[in-house]
């Protein structure tokens, strides 16, 4: 089985509140992350927002537009 597969049958265990702790974790290894290195912080906000944009498309698809 490849790893894609297994995390995919794994994660349908998760419940809301697990996905939220997931996503809350993730906030806090970015600040660790911008803590390391502050010069990050000295992009320009264009990044964030065209990376952002970037890696919403496929959750959007999956989410709104996959049948």
């Amino acid at each position: 089985m490849d790893p894609i597969q297994y995390f995919n049958n794994r994660i349908k265990n998760f419940t809301i509140f697990d996905v939220k702790l997931a996503q809350v974790a993730a906030i806090f290894f970015a600040l660790i992350v911008v803590k390391i290195f502050p010069e990050i912080m000295s992009l320009h906000i264009g990044w964030f927002i065209g990376l952002s944009i970037l890696f919403a498309l496929r959750p959007v698809y999956a989410l709104y537009l996959k049948k």
